[in-house]
């Protein structure tokens, strides 16, 4: 998955969150002791959700850097296969790309 895609996702998580904090919200005006029941145990879902929300984020962004970081030490360790490597995932770009 990449970067962008995955920041879209966390985006989109997080605007779920938040649309389900605004709900909770609006019913709050509801007194009936069923009702708060449902309320509370859907806080807690959506405190739950928010919590794994950011360890994924985190997680998903530490794994970034470390590829990144590991792409890196890659071509400066082995300069001539990345620029073969590089070169050779152009050429396959470029045919695709001429095929249209």
């Amino acid at each position: 998955m990449s970067h962008a895609s995955t920041k879209a996702l966390i985006d989109d998580l997080r605007a779920v969150v938040a649309e389900a904090e605004t709900l909770l919200g609006a019913g709050a005006a509801e007194a009936s002791g069923r009702a708060a029941d449902l309320r509370a145990r859907a806080g807690e879902s959506v405190d739950r959700a928010r919590a794994r929300l950011e360890d994924l984020e985190a997680d998903l962004t530490a794994r970034a850097k470390q590829a990144g970081e590991d792409a890196t030490q890659f071509v400066r360790d082995n300069p001539w296969p990345a620029v073969g490597i590089a070169a050779a995932a152009g050429l396959l770009v470029g045919v695709l790309l001429s095929r249209r």
